[in-house]
């Protein structure tokens, strides 16, 4: 069970994760009972869904689907292609360094340590911020300044149309996507089991994105290939 917080935690969680205008956040639940002071179920049931894909596409991807190929370019400018790692064990983290989740998820929580331990073991990882211009988290300097803080040693990649966002279902960040070496989409979902929240002491929490990577360079079957992903609503 996470912890419960106070409800001016959740409250401040929330501002943070929205603007003035920003109609894709929810405001702060009133106080009616402990489950509604738990800021990562609360905004998951609060908070609308992802916009749709675009008219007269198929649809968000899904598990078990080929990945929807991608080009886009890095804060630096440079383009990154998806179909340039074919044959590599490739993860997408949907990024926005204004979000709370995201910000305890760098310092202490799942995305602390993972990435890194699995860029050694050959994993592709890339971050994607899919805000439009003008949100929460999409200036550029505030990406920079992030990756920094967090010391995030692979790219972020700026979808600011949304484009790659709404191909692949993104809804919250964070919000995790795995793609094996023949390009299918194999996980979608949250980083672990504690629902952005922090685990209580002795807690057993389960990184969903860390097991499913080693069943998948195990060559077995991942046991858990979808979860609900908590944290801000993409800022669309």
């Amino acid at each position: 069970m996470n912890k419960l917080v106070p409800l001016t935690f959740l409250a401040a969680s929330l501002a943070a994760c929205t603007q003035p205008g920003d109609a894709s956040a929810p405001s702060a639940p009133a106080a009616t009972s402990a489950a509604a002071q738990q800021p990562a179920r609360t905004e998951a049931a609060k908070a609308p869904d992802a916009p749709a894909a675009n008219p007269g596409s198929a649809g968000p991807a899904k598990v078990g689907q080929p990945a929807p190929d991608f080009t886009l370019p890095d804060l630096d400018g440079k383009p990154v292609k998806l179909a340039d790692h074919k044959g590599k064990t490739v993860v997408l983290e949907w990024f926005n360094p204004g979000c709370p989740f995201v910000q305890l998820a760098h310092r202490k929580g799942g995305l602390k340590d993972v990435p890194a331990q699995q860029m050694a073991k050959g994993v592709v990882w890339l971050a994607v911020n899919s805000g439009a211009p003008g949100k929460q988290g999409a200036a550029r300097e505030d990406n920079v300044k992030a990756k920094g803080e967090f010391g995030m040693s692979y790219p972020i990649l700026v979808d600011e149309k949304g484009d790659v966002g709404r191909a692949y279902g993104a809804q919250r960040t964070p919000h995790m996507v795995i793609i094996d070496p023949q390009g299918t989409l194999v996980y979608a979902g949250a980083i672990d089991s504690t629902k952005g929240g922090e685990p209580e002491p002795g807690e057993q929490v389960t990184n969903y994105v860390e097991a499913a990577l080693a069943e998948l360079a195990a060559g077995k079957p991942i046991s858990t290939k979808e979860t609900e992903a908590f944290g801000c609503t993409v800022k669309y």
